[in-house]
This record gives structure tokens, C-alpha cells and sequence, in this order.
């Protein structure tokens, strides 16, 4: 049974069989290359993948929602009116959040819902579960709502993001949110975060697949360390202006540039953290010429040289991250591997051909428990569509 069906089957058990129900669908989504730089001026390059976050959705005539999730049983039914948006610390605050930004956006939301939710986004593995879960209830919303002709999808981006910085109180960046919501299938997206400037590049994976691979690392070091490297490109930034250079951000700059500056640079630890930056920037720019001339394996190699630049210059891999990926190089029919997100554990992200994916699961996962005794989680996906409406039974 297709999944939507698994979801249609349980909102009937849960809240009844009548009345029509519409289903909906927002991916998750993995950056296939461009780490830390999106706050140094540089590109992201996030896709949005083939699986995500399922919906079934029963309009009512009242102004209550009522919503269950397939992933966190255990909270049974959570209910709550228009008029008591409160916060109160389990999954469903994400879809509140997002109805209280389109109500805080001058939006007119008069009726409820029941939904059901069900997600095969692994939670927290860094695929963006829970942009996937706002920009769903911000698709839902304009629906029922009759905004389709008001609210633009860029609009529901927007929305997210600001729901999880205002409502749920974390300080998110927009990557996230603008691919689940943005993604195109056989397309990545060359990101400018700070303008939301943005191309599609093709990715034709012709017999090729994405192999997502958890380490099931929690990144408990990630916070204090991407603060502690923001301040370093911050005060490398700083030098490098005060010594006449004009630019904005590091990323500004070609590897030209900084090899010309990098003597300005005051502090030893602040000069391989710019060069990642600047170097990245490169790759990323690197891998849209390639992309687009369908050469995958020049894009393998850059994904590889991206990894190699995390863990040398930026220091944000760790153990578990580098072991992970080596064991993935080492495979046949891998055409690149890297980290993905934070660092400090999470997940890596590798293109595998179809052919081969079976034994590089099998063995990276031998080769993964071996060198850290945590069993590594895979899987398949492929470059999907964004967020949006899939069917009414």
C-alpha cells in the first residue's frame, strides 16, 4: 500500500471515514554541497529528496484543529482553537507556529482542520524534519484557507523559518524551509540565503542514487563550535577590510584574492578557516559548471574535496563523520561522499551507482561499526519536488 494510503487509512480510524480528505506532501531535504558559507556570502546548494512528510487533511467548520501523528503516537490527539496558539512543547508546536505567523501576517484563518501527520524523514538526522513539517502545515493552511492566489510558496518559506525563530525559538537559517518548499525534481537550488537569489541546476543521476548515511552521532559539539567559527571568519573578515580590501564577505573572494590578503589575517587558527570559506564558495560555483554539463564525476570529486576541507581547514567532521565517509570512498560505484549540516556527527551524503548500492550499504556499514562501534542507519533517495497538494479521496 502506498504510503499516502497507509496515512488516509489511519486518519479514518482516528477521526472517521466522512467527509472529503485532501492529501498533501513536503520532501526532506540534504545539502549536496556548500557547508558553512552561507553566512560568509557563499552559495548552499540543497535538493529536496523523494521522501518527507505525509498529510491527510479534513476541513471543518469550526476554528478547531485537531492533529495526530503517526511518528509520536503516544501524544495521542493534540487539539487546540484559533484562539489559543500557545507553545506547549511537543511536535504539534511547529503547525502552530506557522498558523500563528500566517494570523500575525494580517491572514484571515476562520476554520480548523483534522489532520494526520506521518513523516519518514529520519528525526534528527539533519534531513530537515521539521521545515518539512512547517512548510507542510503552511501548504495545508493556504489550501483550506482559499490563499492560493495571496500567499506565494516563497511566502509559506518565509513563514517557516520565522515561526521556528519566533514561535518555537530557534535561530534557524532559510535553507531548510526554502527547499522542501522550492525543490524541483532533478533539480538542486544555487542558494544566496541573505537575497534568496536562486537558479535550478540540473542533476541528472542516470543510474546513480543519493545514499543519505546517518551516523547516529548525536552533535552535541555542533553549537559552541559553528559560534566559535562564525567569530573567527568574523574578525578574519574584519582584517582583511581594514587592510583596504573591499569586500562584503569572505566568500566574496576568489582563492586569488585570499592567497593576496591572507597576511592581514591576525589570528593562525581565523587563516584555514577563511580558506575553507573562499574555497567552498569555489566548489560550489565549480559544481553548477559541472552539473550542468552533466558531469557527474567532476561533481563526485568536489563533494570529496569539499569533506576534505571540513575536516582539515574547518574542523567541524569528528570522528565518526571522517570514518564514515572514508569507508565510503573506498567503495566501488561511489562517485562522491561528504558531510552534510552541521558536522560534529549527523549525517554524510553520497552519490552511489544503483548497481552497487546494496554492498556499499553492507560494507560501509561493516566498515563504520568497526571503527566506532555505532551502527550507521542508509537511505536511498533521489532529487524530488517541493511542497505541495498530491490527491483527495
Amino acid at each position: 500500500m502506498a504510503i499516502e494510503m497507509q496515512v488516509v487509512a489511519k486518519f479514518n480510524e482516528i477521526f472517521g471515514e466522512d467527509g472529503k480528505k485532501e492529501i498533501f506532501f513536503t520532501p526532506g531535504r540534504v545539502n549536496l554541497i556548500g557547508e558553512h558559507i552561507d553566512y560568509n556570502g557563499g552559495y548552499v546548494f540543497p535538493c529536496a529528496l523523494s521522501f518527507g512528510t505525509y498529510a491527510v487533511c479534513r476541513r471543518r467548520e469550526d476554528n478547531k484543529f485537531r492533529m495526530f501523528s503517526m511518528n509520536f503516537e503516544n501524544d495521542g490527539v493534540i487539539e487546540f482553537s484559533l484562539e489559543k496558539l500557545t507553545k506547549d512543547n511537543v511536535w504539534a508546536d511547529y503547525c502552530k507556529g506557522v498558523i500563528n505567523t500566517f494570523i500575525n501576517h494580517g491572514y484571515k484563518i476562520e476554520k480548523g482542520a483534522d489532520i494526520i501527520f506521518f513523516g519518514n524523514i529520519p528525526n534528527g538526522a539533519g534531513l530537515s524534519s521539521s521545515a518539512s513539517l512547517e512548510v507542510l502545515m503552511g501548504t495545508i493552511l493556504r489550501e483550506i484557507s482559499n490563499l492560493n492566489d495571496k500567499i506565494s510558496m516563497i511566502d509559506i518559506v518565509k513563514f517557516g523559518q520565522e515561526a521556528e525563530n519566533k514561535f518555537i525559538g530557534v535561530s534557524c537559517g532559510i535553507m531548510d524551509q526554502f527547499a522542501v518548499g522550492m525543490g524541483k525534481e532533478d533539480r538542486a537550488i544555487l542558494l544566496n540565503c541573505d537575497t534568496l537569489e536562486y537558479d535550478y541546476v540540473p542533476v541528472k543521476l542516470d543510474g546513480i542514487s543519493i545514499v543519505i548515511m546517518n551516523t547516529n552521532k548525536r552533535r552535541g559539539l555542533a553549537d559552541s563550535k559553528y559560534n566559535e567559527r562564525r567569530a573567527s571568519c568574523e574578525a578574519a573578515l574584519k582584517d582583511i577590510q581594514d587592510s583596504g580590501k573591499k569586500i562584503n564577505y569572505l566568500c566574496d573572494m576568489t582563492i586569488e584574492d585570499f592567497e593576496e590578503v591572507k597576511k592581514y589575517i591576525k589570528s593562525d587558527e581565523a587563516l584555514p578557516r577563511v580558506r575553507h570559506a573562499v574555497s567552498e564558495n569555489v566548489r560550489v560555483l565549480d559544481s553548477v559548471k559541472n552539473l550542468k554539463e552533466n558531469n557527474i564525476e567532476a561533481f563526485g570529486k568536489l563533494m570529496n574535496a569539499s569533506h576534505i576541507s571540513l575536516r582539515d581547514d574547518y574542523e567541524v567532521t569528528g570522528k565518526e563523520l571522517d570514518a564514515i565517509v572514508a569507508a565510503a570512498w573506498e567503495e566501488e560505484g561511489t562517485v562522491g561522499a561528504r558531510m552534510t549540516g552541521a558536522g560534529f556527527g549527523g549525517c554524510a551524503v553520497s552519490l552511489v551507482k544503483n548497481e552497487y548500492i546494496d554492498e556499499f550499504i553492507k560494507n560501509v556499514g561493516e566498515k563504520y561499526y568497526k571503527a566506532t562501534g555505532l551502527k550507521a542507519d542508509f537511505y536511498v533517495a533521489n532529487v524530488g519536488d517541493g511542497s505541495r497538494k498530491i490527491g483527495e479521496c
